[in-house]
């Protein structure tokens, strides 16, 4: 074998040898700065087991086995009220659990976001403890032009009339503010985002709130406003009446109409122009008339 075939091999062995000695030292490098790094530091304390969706549920569906999956979460980073097993969210003929509403891959499943064993797809399970479900009418006007949807937040206005007689007056007050509605006609979908112009909207109010609404709309005319998303500031009036609107602007006194006196004789008379054919009337019963100067 000649001599350059000899440096060639061993010009190779070394690169070959330097090259491992960098592979090495580079991932002891990244090791040491990944442990290192408070961005992936693990929480402190033991882990517990979190039931995700394994993939995208669709809302209304049955709740099965293989669309779940189990996670370990930190104690302290655990969702409230999580499910800790598959089984409790799965069971037999008659105890299946359906998604109360669309779940997305890889997220924890919850009381709220599930119905009971055996339950259905209705609207009881969307009422928050101690809440009640009253429907109002509602038209294009009353419903916000048919842009109200089921998730979206309103108050809800009463328009009466008070007293009678000449005391009689008209009140607007607050009957609830800031409420969630359940839905819209015969839907829940609060996935809904096309307007629809509806006949009853449903929201989720007290006890107290309810037999309010329910004696405002046998004493007046109740209505909604649609409140902005996150906006959840009180509002500062409660009522207004026609008084709070102010006085009602003054009319501009109309002009005189000009007029024309016509003599005829000792007798003198005088015509509106405002009058609509009175002048033409006088002159044509008077052709002799003479116009004062």
């Amino acid at each position: 074998m000649s001599s350059i075939s000899l440096r060639t091999i061993s010009t190779l062995m070394v690169a070959a040898f330097l090259g491992l000695i960098a592979v090495v030292l580079t991932r002891s490098y990244l090791s040491n700065a990944v442990r290192s790094s408070p961005a992936v530091a693990t929480s402190s304390g033991p882990a517990i087991p979190v039931v995700v969706a394994a993939a995208n549920v669709a809302r209304g569906a049955v709740l099965q086995a293989p669309m779940l999956k189990v996670a370990a979460y930190p104690m302290d980073a655990a969702p409230a009220g999580a499910f800790h097993s598959i089984a409790e969210l799965t069971g037999g003929a008659g105890q299946q659990r359906l998604a109360l509403r669309s779940l997305v891959a890889n997220e924890p499943l919850l009381p709220a976001n599930v119905s009971g064993p055996g339950g259905k797809l209705n609207l009881s399970g969307s009422v928050s403890p101690g809440m009640r479900a009253v429907s109002l009418r509602s038209n294009d006007v009353a419903g916000v032009g048919g842009f109200v949807l089921p998730g979206d937040r309103v108050d809800i206005l009463l328009t009466r009339s008070t007293g009678g007689g000449e005391k009689s007056d008209t009140l607007t007050q607050i009957l609830a503010e800031n409420v969630r509605v359940l839905g819209v006609d015969q839907s829940d979908n609060d996935e809904a985002d096309k307007p629809v112009v509806a006949k009853a909207v449903t929201v989720e109010v007290t006890p107290e709130q309810a037999a309010s609404i329910s004696l405002g709309q046998q004493v007046g005319s109740v209505s909604l406003t649609l409140r902005r998303v996150a906006d959840d500031a009180p509002l500062t009036s409660k009522a207004m009446s026609v008084a709070d609107l102010g006085p009602a602007p003054k009319r501009p006194a109309a002009a005189p109409a000009p007029t024309v006196r016509v003599i005829r004789g000792a007798e003198s008379s005088r015509f509106s122009l405002g009058v609509g054919g009175a002048l033409q009337k006088a002159a044509a019963e008077m052709p002799t008339a003479v116009k004062a100067p």
